[in-house]
């Protein structure tokens, strides 16, 4: 379990495709990968994978076909950033929310709003994961807890303050871009024991 609290930005210096349609990365991290053992979860842009191969400042993951078609680590080139997150540990602070690093879809950036103090990104999002979220819940985009400020029918804004922008991947974001979401896991809980009582 992770809590969206991204630790550090990540960049990938390998990039090796893996019989059976998956592929192995490294990653350039030496926070993360200070404690780092083999079989470690590291969250990688939201995604929970397991550690191979550490180092002192560097890690290997492997991605499997599910996480590639699923989320945006199919897309990953040497030199691209990566938002981190070593695994919750039971002694840590909750400062985001909980969070699994199973993504569940990819949304996209429509819209940038520049202000003096935040910048407001809003993203098409698939309409099947649109009722888990509501205004003021929380989402997990490429690994960052965030607020929903808004929701529509088939949008979600989140507002992003200097620290997410600077110490996040989100800071550069531009129209056009997909990130990997992930609602929240007690709502897609919540929805299942209440299907029971509708029959």
């Amino acid at each position: 379990m992770f809590t969206g609290i991204v630790e550090e930005r990540g960049r990938i210096v390998e990039v090796v495709d893996l019989p059976g349609e998956a592929r192995r990365i490294r990653v350039l991290a030496p926070l993360v990968t200070g404690d780092a053992r083999p079989g470690d979860s590291i969250a990688v842009n939201g995604v929970c994978l397991t550690v191979v191969n550490p180092a002192a400042s560097a890690f290997s993951a492997d991605i499997m076909k599910e996480s590639l078609d699923r989320s945006t680590l199919g897309s990953l080139v040497v030199g691209d950033e990566v938002n981190l997150e070593r695994a919750l540990r039971v002694s840590d602070r909750l400062g985001g929310h909980i969070v699994s690093g199973h993504v569940d879809g990819l949304a996209a950036v429509i819209d940038v709003t520049e202000s003096e103090h935040w910048r407001v990104i809003r993203f098409a999002v698939p309409e099947d994961l649109l009722r888990y979220l509501v205004q003021k819940g929380s989402v997990c985009l490429d690994g960052a807890s965030l607020t929903v400020s808004a929701v529509r029918d088939d949008w979600l804004e989140v507002s992003l303050i200097p620290t997410t922008l600077a110490e996040t991947t989100l800071g550069s974001l531009t129209v056009g871009d997909r990130v990997n979401v992930e609602v929240d896991v007690l709502a897609k809980y919540t929805e299942k024991l209440l299907s029971g009582f509708a029959r």
